[in-house]
């Protein structure tokens, strides 16, 4: 397309990556997003709910193996990212899913 209309690439690219980080970000305040050409996308709120679930026990088991003291630290520096990691992933659900943000 780029060479027939001659448009650079770069541009194709800027434009194409805005597009997706503006739907990445309507996505955290609506449940729905529509892009003209891709279709139609939802926020599956049972999933999520699922999923953070699963966030919370992971997070529990990553602490609860920082606080042993037998650990390597080799073992607690990769805890460490995995938890940083679903620290992350509640935040990110946890206000989609409508519910207070005193528990994290």
């Amino acid at each position: 397309m780029s060479i027939n209309m001659v448009i650079s690439e770069k541009t194709i690219d800027q434009v194409v990556n805005h597009q997706f980080d503006s739907a990445n970000d309507a996505l955290n305040t609506n449940d729905t997003i529509e892009i003209s050409g891709f279709g139609k996308f939802l926020f599956n709120k049972k999933k999520a709910i699922t999923q953070y679930n699963k966030l919370l026990q992971m997070k529990q088991a990553y602490e609860n193996t920082l606080a042993d003291p037998d650990v390597t630290d080799k073992k607690k520096h990769s805890t460490q990212l995995r938890l940083n990691t679903a620290l992350t992933d509640i935040k990110t659900l946890k206000p989609k899913m409508h519910e207070s943000k005193t528990d994290i």
